[in-house]
């Protein structure tokens, strides 16, 4: 059986747009979450985004995490980049010190940062209104050779597929979007320190009018293990009034197609707390077979917003276990605030 790594997809749809848009909750993003094979640290999220109507001043984000509880990140907005490559072709998606370039359509691709990130710690960050002006130096080059198949959201079961074409779950996901795990080597750059490391990643393309108001949370995790098997889904917790939401997922073996999956046992986010939390989980196949992951949290960076219609958000890296495999992985978690203990 041979691996489709295209997994059908018309290769052209990596192409970002190049003209700036103008509707109403229109965006297009490329984000990574990537991890080091040694556990030396971790990026729960690398993205930049665009957001119409202001198209060309875009949302950069970075995260790192370290083991010892050291975080740093950059939140800000920069100027675009241009976006056509050295080819001619929309492959380059960039903002300021960040980018990303698409080599070849879901098989090759590469991150680079040159720039800075504020210092902090998880107890500091915690806080709505953490600041600081504690700067450190950040660079990298990574690059990421395709494993898996890409998964394209609503198109492991009907259901999920009937979520997805409309209505608020179709909105919360926001358009079309793709996600596909990597293997990625590179450098890091970090205290003026050069290190090589080889890992894995996680990276996503939205385009699409995406509307959050009202959002009451979710579940998301992925990780590829040594031998190739490699697990992923997103699920939304039960609606406010008991009614189940939006659930889907996959798994694979190693070899051949993703198969359908949805999760039966989640991790869902009651406490914000950086490492150590035990975040198994459990996905079921169509015809009822079950399969348990174990996963401990390495570390993660916490988002607690001031408005309180915000859920609490928690962009981990996680250290996942499968049949006698153990793998670095990433999870995303969200949920209502009341639903969600502080640290104290």
């Amino acid at each position: 059986m041979t691996t489709d790594l295209t997994g059908g997809f018309d290769p052209s749809s990596e192409y970002v747009l190049t003209e700036p848009q103008t509707t109403p909750g229109m965006q297009e993003g490329v984000n990574w979450w990537l991890w080091d094979d040694d556990g030396r640290f971790g990026m729960p999220r690398l993205a930049v985004e665009a957001y119409a109507p202001d198209w060309n001043n875009q949302q950069v984000q970075i995260n790192v995490i370290e083991p010892g509880g050291r975080l740093l990140r950059n939140w800000d907005f920069a100027p675009a980049h241009k976006v056509l490559g050295p080819d001619g072709k929309a492959s380059h998606f960039g903002s300021g010190g960040l980018w990303f370039d698409c080599i070849e359509p879901f098989r090759h691709y590469r991150a680079k940062y040159f720039g800075a990130a504020y210092e902090g710690t998880f107890a500091a960050m915690v806080k709505p209104d953490f600041a600081t002006g504690k700067l450190a130096g950040l660079a990298f080059d990574i690059e990421a050779e395709c494993v898996v198949p890409p998964w394209k959201q609503g198109t492991m079961s009907s259901e999920a597929s009937e979520r997805m074409a409309s209505g608020t779950e179709a909105d919360f996901m926001g358009g079309k979007r793709v996600e596909q795990l990597c293997r990625i080597k590179g450098t890091v750059n970090l205290d003026g320190r050069n290190r090589a490391f080889t890992g894995g990643a996680l990276r996503i393309r939205r385009t699409g009018v995406r509307k959050i108001t009202g959002f009451w949370g979710h579940c998301w995790q992925s990780a590829v293990f040594p031998s190739g098997k490699a697990f992923g889904y997103i699920a939304y917790p039960p609606r406010p009034d008991g009614a189940q939401s939006y659930n889907e997922g996959y798994l694979f073996l190693g070899d051949g197609e993703l198969i359908p999956a949805r999760v039966v046992q989640a991790p869902w986010l009651t406490e914000i707390r950086f490492s150590g939390e035990d975040v198994g989980l459990v996905l079921e196949t169509a015809d009822g077979a079950r399969y348990q992951i174990g996963g401990e949290t390495f570390g993660g960076m916490p988002s607690i917003h001031s408005l309180a219609e915000m859920p609490p958000l928690l962009q981990s890296i996680v250290r996942y276990s499968w049949d006698g495999e153990s793998a670095y992985g990433m999870m995303e978690r969200s949920n209502l605030a009341e639903r969600v203990t502080m640290p104290a």
